[in-house]
Parts: structure tokens; sequence; C-alpha cells
């Protein structure tokens, strides 16, 4: 791998430490314009890398007694068979669709992080959880998951906040595991229809994986809403290169 792509991998790792999702979304990109994969095989082989990254995440939160396995428990399924159903449904397109709908994604998730970014705070959680529209969006999060190789942190963390009652740091250690989950069944969907470069990927997510034990630690120390508006303006920037391209 080439040195952009080794930091591309820690930054996608950390973020998802440090927020519970985002970076994953940058694993599809990587692939396709830093390694040179087309954009299927990219979109498949970044479901093990988002996967194994959220696992290790998960793993060290439930060590420090931050994840709220309940929660997962209810989302986790629905975005496991939303994400089956997308990789599924994936291959009735072509890659240049699927990238173009990619860009799409990210531009939705760099508004909401910029927004919530703007928010003044932790943002305030539901009195009385509704598990079924938790269900809901985490079916709908699977989708696009399996779809578009994405981990949908940057939804499923305000769902969990909003509808699922959850405080925001717990929100995101609960969204390390409904990701590596979600991410499961996607690959699954994969398997059989998709040639993986499997050296890389196992490159690739080991250094993604340490990246977001290393954010998880770090997470508390630094101000999320700086890191929120950096990102959203990184999400944008290659977003327009995505298009631009295509």
């Amino acid at each position: 791998m080439t040195a952009a792509a080794w930091l591309a991998a820690s930054l996608i790792g950390l973020s998802l430490g440090l927020l519970g999702g985002g970076g994953s979304i940058l694993t599809v990109p990587v692939f396709t314009f830093l390694l040179g994969y087309e954009p299927k095989q990219a979109i498949a082989m970044s479901l093990p890398v988002v996967g194994a990254a959220a696992a290790a995440g998960a793993v060290s939160a439930l060590a420090r007694g931050m994840l709220p396995l309940g929660a997962a428990v209810v989302m986790g399924p629905a975005t496991m068979a939303g994400s089956y159903a997308g990789a599924w449904l994936a291959s009735f397109l072509d890659g240049r669709t699927q990238l173009l709908f990619l860009a799409v994604v990210m531009l939705s998730a760099a508004a909401a992080m910029w927004h919530r970014s703007r928010g003044g705070g932790e943002m305030p959680g539901a009195a009385h959880p509704h598990p079924l529209l938790v269900i809901a969006i985490g079916l709908a999060v699977g989708v696009l998951t399996g779809l578009v190789g994405i981990g949908g942190g940057f939804l499923i963390v305000p769902a969990l906040v909003l509808v699922g009652g959850l405080p925001m740091r717990q929100a995101a250690s609960a969204s390390l595991l409904v990701i590596a989950l979600s991410a499961a069944a996607g690959l699954a969907g994969y398997l059989g229809r998709v040639t993986f470069d499997w050296p890389v990927v196992g490159i690739f997510a080991s250094v993604a994986a340490a990246g977001t034990v290393v954010g998880g630690y770090l997470g508390g120390r630094i101000p999320a809403r700086r890191l929120q508006q950096g990102f959203a303006v990184l999400l944008v920037t290659i977003a327009g290169y995505i298009l631009f391209l295509s």
C-alpha cells in the first residue's frame, strides 16, 4: 500500500473510535482512487475493513464498560438484514452508479455532521425510547451498508441518542457493534459475486482496527465539534471529486 493509503486507513480507524462513525465512508474512495480497484470490488472489499475496525472498537469499549449491549441487540439484527439485502440489490447496479450514490450519501453525512457540530452540546435523548423506530432506522442504514459499503455511524449514533435514549458516548460505542454486524452481513452478500484481494484487505483492516482502538481511548479528550466540522469538509471535498470524475 502507498503511504497515503496507510494514512487513510489510520484516519478511518481514528474517526470510528472518536465519533462512532464517519470514517468508514472513506474506505471505498481510498480503495478506488488510491489503490485502483474497480468500484464494485472496492465496495465489497470495504466491508471486512469496516467490520474489523468497528469490531475492534466495540471490544475495546466493552472492556472499558462503555458498550450498552441492549441497544446493539435491538438495532443489530435489522441492520444485518438490510445490509444483506443491500448487497443483493447491488448486483443490479453498475459500479459507477454505486459510486454516484456513495457521493450523495457522503454529502448527506457531511451535512448531518456539520449540523450536529453546531448543536452546542449533547443531543437530547428520548425520555421514552422507541425500539420500533430504532429497528426501522437500522434496516435503512443496513441497506446503505450493503449497497455502497459504508458503516452508517453518522446515522446510527444520532438514532441511538434521539430515539434510543442513550448518552452520546454510549451511542458511539453501541454504533461500533452495530456497524460490525452490518458489515459482516453485507460481506456475506458479496461473497461469491466479487473477487477480494484478501492480503490488502487484511493489512488495511489491521491498521484501521488499531486506529479505532486508539480513537476510543482518545474520545472525550479531543473536542468532537471541531472533529465533526473538519470531517464534514473532507467528505464534501471527496464527494465533489467523485462527482467530477463520474
